[in-house]
């Protein structure tokens, strides 16, 4: 392999990099752009408009399909969310009076014991007083850093439309250009390359949302169950922990059953934490099947491309892994990469 290929996978590899990150934005709104290309063409043969007018048109019905869904979704969780984060404080604030009182009626058990029990006891204690202080503030410092995420999402949101409607205006003259780059005999490979990987994308959001989806429900399921207030908002807060490059999901459940599990809660405690391993083992078994489904390569390069990517990236590697494997499958449907090995 020479070295001009090297950089050029390096540079696709770091762009691929910053598309999911600072250019996440821009990303999804190309991604909205090509899936609303077929009523762009709609709108120009069958009413005969230019692509100006059908392209405002068209990103005019999606955003406002858009913002109607949340609005008409939202209301509740908003509401809850909101009454939720109100009581956020009361959760916290005493917990250290909790643990005292805990270590209070230890040292009324161990007083009898000797030097050495005591010690041991103590240190136990002071362990375990350290761990839960730790998750509590774990925990309390996911749900601000979520609230304080708020005006960043809505900028993020506010770019996001704005960009829908520049590449709708800009989609062929962008794949021109794009074209123009290869040579003319290339040029068809290049297009067969684009579209197969504009179906594997397609495929792997839809994964994604799939996999997103059936967290919700199975999140909302437990806390029903377990009779937790605002469900529905702690669920949505449990997802976007999940997408996010933080911790996933026992970011929240984990700190927060083992605060309810020692301050006396011990059912809805242990219940949170068993949650946690269900979502766990659910996703593992569950998301390279629909990933490969989805994509249309199999489990096994989809777990392995999931693992690699998170080790060598991070969380934001789980969707970079997948997408390499995307881009190279697309390449050699469309007659590249095709080089045998000779002995």
């Amino acid at each position: 392999m020479s070295i001009k290929t090297l950089v050029f996978i390096a540079v696709g590899l770091l762009l691929l990099y910053l598309l999911f990150t600072v250019g996440a934005p821009f990303l999804l709104a190309l991604i909205v752009a090509i899936f609303l290309e077929p009523l762009n063409q709609l709108f120009m043969t069958k009413f005969r408009m230019n692509r100006l007018v059908a392209a405002t048109i068209s990103s005019t019905i999606f955003s406002v399909g858009l913002i109607g869904l949340i609005a008409l979704l939202g209301v509740k969780i908003v509401a809850e969310i909101i009454a939720f984060f109100k009581k956020v404080p009361n959760y916290f604030e005493n917990a250290n009076e909790i643990v005292q009182d805990l270590m209070d009626q230890a040292d009324s058990i161990y007083q009898h014991l000797s030097p050495d029990a005591v010690s041991q006891v103590e240190s136990w204690v002071k362990g375990l007083t350290e761990n839960v202080t730790s998750m509590v503030g774990s925990l309390s410092n996911t749900v601000i850093s979520f609230a304080s995420s708020i005006p960043g999402m809505f900028i993020f949101f506010i770019v996001f439309l704005v960009a829908v409607y520049m590449f709708s205006f800009s989609l062929n003259t962008m794949k021109a250009s794009v074209l123009s780059l290869f040579e003319e005999k290339s040029r068809q490979q290049v297009d067969d390359v684009l579209g197969n990987l504009r179906k594997s994308i397609f495929g792997f959001l839809r994964s994604q949302i799939i996999l997103s989806a059936m967290t919700y429900v199975l999140s909302l399921v437990g806390l029903l169950v377990l009779g937790i207030k605002y469900p529905l908002a702690i669920a949505l807060l449990i997802i976007i922990v999940d997408i996010l490059p933080i911790l996933g999901t026992g970011s929240v459940l984990v700190p927060w059953g083992t605060y309810l599990a020692v301050t006396g809660d011990i059912y809805t405690g242990i219940g949170l934490i068993v949650l946690f391993l269900v979502i766990t083992v659910f996703r593992r078994i569950v998301e390279p099947k629909i990933l490969g489904d989805a994509v249309g390569i199999g489990s096994l390069p989809a777990l392995i491309s999931l693992y690699v990517g998170f080790k060598l990236v991070g969380v934001i590697g789980v969707f970079i892994g997948p997408l390499v494997v995307i881009i190279y499958m697309a390449a050699r449907k469309a007659g590249l990469f095709q080089t045998k090995l000779k002995l």
